[in-house]
């Protein structure tokens, strides 16, 4: 994608979403300092963070909504009673779906586009590529966000943004993938977007019941609010900005800098997927995760942070790559294809043309076995 549009689209991003964002923040925020910065590090850096011990979660499917739409009480509640709820959809890809693959997508900060119209399509082509998929909702997202929230925290919240924003996300993505392996499902691989492919970077370093990962232009550390502070026009969200960053320098050095840590699953298993236009994530940050994982497969993309998920193919592309690491065959709705036979090309055209040829039916005939000795020597 040419570069200069990819950077404005990410530009205008920053200044519609992060600005309005923030500054509604700023606008119900008292004036008393409640950052609990160095409660957040030692809740961090304990063992209460991301506890060994998983359970799976407990799903209810409702019946109410077309499709299976599912929920379950979060592992980690919160004083938020509308944030102990965890929402999401179940797309199987066949009768038996307890035997094929799952692949848990998590969307990015904000959960749209991503939740309620990027995923479903993506969903539906997993399930033609032979995997389940489920679409999984954040924390404070959407029906799970109290109302008036910005009056009941005090903004930045390091402390809240440990407990909420990442222990009790990560402590529900493993909840689901217990539940799904409980379930049958031979593999679970994650694929997450910006602050969904950062959640599962985390994950993925606590958790070895994952096949695999993919980790779109995720959010590396806490420098997105630098990057973002470099491009934003609000005078007043850029100063916020810029005044947080020694404490989240501070934070860089716990598990949320996903530099910090190693993932619990072989790097032939990882994919990382940089955007090099992005004015998000800067793409120095992705360049360090993937030397200090050990270079795992790494696709660079001409893209911007918004405009990556306009690349033709990608879908397809990760689900091929996902394809031998969760052992499931690419057959369309998960159907065994017709048998396929080479045809030598003829044409100037410079594709492998495919013929599919149907087994042809005997005809009734006196002596089938004179046909068959026919159709033999034709083939």
């Amino acid at each position: 994608m040419f570069a200069p549009l990819a950077k404005f689209a990410d530009w205008s991003a920053i200044q519609i979403v992060w600005g309005r964002r923030l500054n509604s923040l700023l606008k119900g925020r008292d004036h008393s300092p409640s950052p609990r910065l160095e409660e957040a590090l030692e809740f961090l850096k304990g063992p209460d963070f991301i506890p060994t011990e998983s359970q799976p979660a407990r799903l209810e499917f409702s019946s109410a909504k077309s499709g299976l739409h599912f929920q379950f009480p979060t592992p980690r509640p919160s004083k938020f009673p509308e944030n102990n709820v965890v929402y999401g959809r179940l797309y199987p890809c066949a009768e038996q779906w307890q035997k094929r693959p799952t692949i848990i997508l998590l969307h990015g900060a904000g959960g749209d586009p991503d939740y309620h119209f990027g995923f479903p399509r993506i969903a539906r082509r997993c399930n033609r590529a032979g995997f389940n998929a489920v679409i999984l909702m954040s924390p404070f997202q959407f029906q799970r966000r109290p109302r008036q929230l910005e009056r009941m925290i005090h903004w930045p919240d390091w402390m809240l943004l440990a407990e909420i924003t990442f222990a009790q996300a990560v402590a529900e993505i493993r909840a689901m993938i217990g539940w799904l392996l409980k379930e049958g499902c031979p593999a679970v691989a994650l694929w997450g977007n910006s602050y969904g492919g950062q959640l599962a970077g985390i994950t993925v370093c606590r958790d070895a019941r994952l096949a695999a990962v993919v980790l779109t232009a995720p959010g590396v550390n806490l420098n997105v609010s630098l990057s973002v502070a470099k491009q934003m026009v609000w005078p007043r969200v850029r100063a916020e900005l810029w005044s947080q960053q020694p404490a989240r320098e501070a934070l860089n050095f716990t598990a949320l800098n996903l530099t910090t840590t190693q993932p619990r699953i072989p790097k032939d298993n990882i994919l990382l997927i940089e955007a090099i236009h992005d004015l998000f994530v800067e793409r120095r940050f992705l360049e360090e995760l993937w030397q200090a994982w050990e270079q795992p497969d790494i696709w660079r993309l001409p893209h911007g942070h918004a405009s990556k998920s306009l690349v033709p193919g990608l879908t397809g592309r990760v689900l091929r790559w996902l394809s031998p690491r969760l052992d499931a065959p690419a057959a369309r709705n998960n159907r065994m294809p017709l048998p396929i036979r080479r045809v030598e090309q003829t044409g100037g055209s410079r594709y492998t043309q495919r013929k599919i040829e149907r087994q042809p039916r005997l005809p009734p005939v006196a002596h089938p076995e004179r046909w068959l000795v026919r159709l033999a020597a034709k083939l």
